[in-house]
């Protein structure tokens, strides 16, 4: 029994990671309250519990590769040099886009998670993203595009969205929202720039996960059955999760604007900070 419920959590936790780690709206907002929520981290180790969050990423990165693989692959059959040429292109600008949260987002990694993880910090960006969703989506509002197709983008474009990816180190920002904003704030489409942000994850989460493994396996914990079931169930979730939350967020924003998620996000910044006094936890971490 304890075996199946500590699954069913790992399921849920896959579905909130699934959604939230591509919508603007910041899958730390939603794990933290769904650990108050589910209390799973009570019944594993807290080594596993931190691995096994960023590990269900992979099931998310999975899902971007599936649905884009044609689009990444430079191998792919019926390319033509063109197509080939600059699909080698996005790649490049892929990793201009990284090389800021490399060389600024690593060495800081620790030091932002032990002193601003916490409710106050997390309910305070999720607020302030949110209103700055809404205002940039009323300010650019029937106003053009400079790019409307990733094909269009440029390294200062990619350089520019990857210095607005190292502001995800604040938790509560959302990796997705701070890299969407970005793009459009230099004038890209919503298309575009959610596009690009989703192939920016593949490199950004994909490292993530290894260096949290590496860290987490160096020590040689012994991994019990139910540990591998939870992560075995969350990852997978993740991954059909995520294939129909990239999918609705593609065609969401070629109809509407980002607004909803701005409020959507104040909300939730509200709902954190509620929670946190209810738990005497309005402290910094």
């Amino acid at each position: 029994m304890k075996i199946f419920i500590e699954a069913l959590f790992a399921a849920l936790i896959g579905i909130v990671e699934g959604i939230t780690e591509w919508l603007p709206v910041s899958s730390t907002g939603h794990m933290i309250l769904l650990d108050e929520i589910l209390g799973l981290k009570n019944s594993v180790s807290q080594d596993f519990y931190d691995f096994f969050l960023v590990a269900i990423q992979l099931g998310a990165i999975l899902a971007v590769v599936v649905l884009f693989f044609r689009k990444l692959n430079p191998f792919a059959r019926g390319k033509t040099a063109l197509e080939k040429k600059n699909t080698w292109r996005l790649w490049l600008y892929v990793i201009i886009g990284i090389l800021p949260a490399a060389i600024i987002g690593i060495p800081l990694d620790d030091f932002m998670e032990e002193h601003f993880y916490g409710f106050p910090v997390v309910a305070l960006a999720l607020i302030v993203y949110g209103v700055a969703f809404i205002l940039i989506e009323r300010k650019r509002k029937d106003k053009p595009n400079a790019v409307e197709d990733v094909a269009e983008l440029t390294p200062k474009h990619a350089l520019l969205i990857g210095l607005f990816q190292v502001l995800s180190l604040i938790p509560g920002t959302s990796r997705s929202g701070s890299t969407i904003l970005g793009g459009m704030l230099v004038g890209i489409s919503r298309t575009a720039a959610a596009e690009f942000s989703f192939f920016m994850s593949i490199p950004v989460m994909l490292g993530a996960s290894l260096l949290r493994g590496l860290k987490f396996f160096a020590d040689a914990p012994v991994i019990s059955l139910n540990e591998w079931v939870i992560l075995l169930v969350g990852t997978v979730v993740a991954f059909f999760v995520s294939l129909l939350a990239i999918r609705f967020l593609m065609d969401f924003v070629k109809k509407h604007s980002f607004e909803v998620f701005g409020w959507y996000r104040i909300a939730l910044g509200i709902i954190v900070l509620i929670v946190a006094a209810c738990l005497g936890k309005l402290t910094f971490a």
